[in-house]
């Protein structure tokens, strides 16, 4: 036996582990050897130990014996530290040599406040993660908290009892409670021992969860059930009417702003606030839409490549409305040099993904589709004066002594094109004919 009263055994800072499975259920005490004096360091580095700390020195009435209690467990005045379910114990020494046998009592978590951590706990993977890595995360708290189950002690739930018949809370409870905080530093499963369930149950217990959740969401789901066409359709003077069409808000919502003092590692806020802008908008035009007469008939919008997406989303706001670091990201998403995302930007805003294809000469027209466009270039010559062109080659004819060009787009428009930093850049929007497209280039023909 040791001066502490309790046996050997247990490793140097760590817990006496060799108790198991008792009569099928499992021995919930751990020993932890006493620790070395803890001089020129805090007692608790962790959160956890900290909000331990905190709960003893905002209950104690008494300062002065917490200044002891302090003293003597930076001394190495506790021996070794009992954890049960519900209470912690050890001998704590006075500078005399006497020794008085120290108690701190917390309660137990009852069996539904553990049902709820513990589904709590398998819905969240990283939770466990956690535990595993001896962590106890402020969002693992905060989870159980809202789940009804208060894990780390508040002020007045540390009840101290004490062979030198203290009252209230006395130097050597004090002192106990400092050294539990630096245990808590090491295995935050000593805080789970204290409300009542001891390492190895409660990862049992979080396996036998985990396993049955998962042959529950492999099973297969049932046959769901219908009712015949002619039942429902002769059940609809009885059935309650649909509910009115949601109304539409006068503008898009406006997204929170991620504008803190403290940024979050990995997280781009001005690129976060964009993205999340462009959905409001959209969610906004979606909704308009569904709520327009004839939106039924109306074909869906086909899905757009990444790099089509990239130039949506800058096209989507004014031009000294994207800042610059967005631009960049969406630049180099889209594998695109800024200043062809400028004039991909351009090209979009008078025809989407049309317009954009004419610029990156994603289409080129099949032999039919040139035999169409030149019969119409000849047929709109026919019909009046207009500037010579020339054929440049794969649906594209350019003015004689202009730098102007008329591109046939995949739709069968013609679009206006000009050249700018040295590319031929859609000029504006597409035309039904020749003609028409000149005129937006050259409106004095």
């Amino acid at each position: 036996m040791t001066d502490s009263g309790y046996t050997d055994g247990a490793d140097e800072g760590g817990g006496h582990r060799d108790g198991g499975y008792e009569d099928g259920g499992y021995e919930d005490e751990r020993t932890f050897a006493a620790l070395p004096p803890a001089r020129g360091r805090a007692f608790a580095q962790t959160w956890w130990g900290r909000t331990w700390l905190r709960a003893l020195e905002d209950t104690a009435l008494e300062s002065e014996q917490l200044k002891k209690g302090r003293k003597q467990a930076r001394d190495g005045a506790v021996g070794a530290v009992s954890v049960r379910p519900g209470r912690i114990t050890a001998v704590v020494k006075d500078r005399d040599g006497t020794g008085h046998r120290s108690d701190v009592l917390l309660q137990e978590l009852n069996g539904a406040a553990w049902d709820r951590f513990l589904d709590m706990a398998v819905d969240r993977a990283g939770h466990i993660a956690a535990l595993l890595d001896r962590e106890m995360p402020p969002h693992l708290v905060e989870d159980a908290t809202d789940a009804g189950v208060e894990l780390l002690p508040g002020i007045g739930d540390l009840e101290p009892e004490c062979t030198c018949e203290a009252w209230d809370l006395c130097s050597h409870t004090a002192a106990l409670c400092y050294q539990v905080a630096r245990l808590l530093d090491q295995d935050p499963f000593v805080l789970l021992l204290l409300r009542g369930r001891g390492e190895r149950r409660l990862l049992d217990e979080l396996q036998q969860r985990t396993a049955a959740r998962a042959e529950r969401e492999a099973r297969p789901a049932p046959p769901a059930e219908g009712v015949c066409a002619d039942e429902a359709f002769s059940a609809a003077d009885i059935l309650p009417p649909l509910p009115s069409a949601p109304s539409l808000p006068p503008e898009p919502g406006a997204p929170q702003s991620l504008d803190t003092d403290t940024a979050a590692p990995g997280i781009e806020a001005d690129a976060l606030e964009f993205l999340a802008a462009d959905a409001a908008a959209r969610a906004h035009r979606m909704l308009a839409d569904a709520l327009a007469a004839g939106h039924e008939r109306q074909p869906s919008e086909p899905e757009l490549t990444t790099g089509q997406d990239a130039v949506r989303l800058a096209a989507a706001h004014g031009e000294n409305t994207v800042p610059t670091a967005v631009m960049a990201r969406l630049a180099a998403g889209s594998g695109r040099q800024p200043a062809d995302l400028q004039l991909a930007v351009k090209a979009w805003r008078f025809g989407g993904a049309a317009a954009l294809a004419v610029l990156e000469n994603d289409w080129i027209p099949d032999g039919e589709a040139l035999a169409r466009a030149r019969a119409q270039l000849a047929e709109d010559r026919e019909e009046g004066e207009r500037p010579r062109l020339r054929d440049a080659g794969a649906g594209r004819w350019t003015v004689v002594g202009a730098e102007a060009q008329l591109r046939l787009g995949p739709e069968g428009r013609w679009w206006p094109c000009l050249k700018t930093q040295g590319r031929w850049t859609p000029a504006g929007p597409s035309a039904p004919d020749p003609v028409s497209a000149l005129a937006a280039l050259l409106p004095e023909t």
